[in-house]
């Protein structure tokens, strides 16, 4: 679907939806993320124990940044922050029924201004 809309941005010139799926299209392999995101990975991988009450809650997808898919497919963990007192901003969501084996996880450390995919 995204390289459909890849596709027709080429053609016709960008849309807000080509815009929107090109902020989520960027890739970032999971040994580059820092090392509590690879842990919080592994950690969804094996289904937890989680250490925030929100990790593992709906996502939203309000941004609009992730490819549209219908409400309960997306949920979020939180990657914790060292120094940081609450949750910090970053994030990884990943989408899919089963909840171990995502068809696809996002990372962002913005809080959710802009997402790049987990290349496993």
């Amino acid at each position: 679907m995204l390289a459909a809309t890849v596709a027709v941005a080429a053609l016709w010139g960008p849309t807000a939806s080509a815009k929107d799926s090109n902020r989520a299209a960027g890739t970032v392999s999971l040994s580059t993320l820092p090392q509590e995101a690879q842990a919080t990975q592994r950690l969804i991988q094996v289904g937890g124990p989680f250490p925030y009450s929100k990790d593992g809650t709906v996502f939203g997808n309000r941004e609009r940044l992730l490819p549209n898919r219908s409400r309960g497919y997306y949920r979020e963990y939180t990657v914790r922050t060292p120094g940081s007192r609450d949750r910090g901003a970053r994030r990884i969501v990943c989408g899919g029924a089963q909840r171990t084996t995502p068809d696809a996880c996002y990372y962002t450390d913005d809080h959710y201004a802009s997402f790049r995919l987990i290349a496993q």
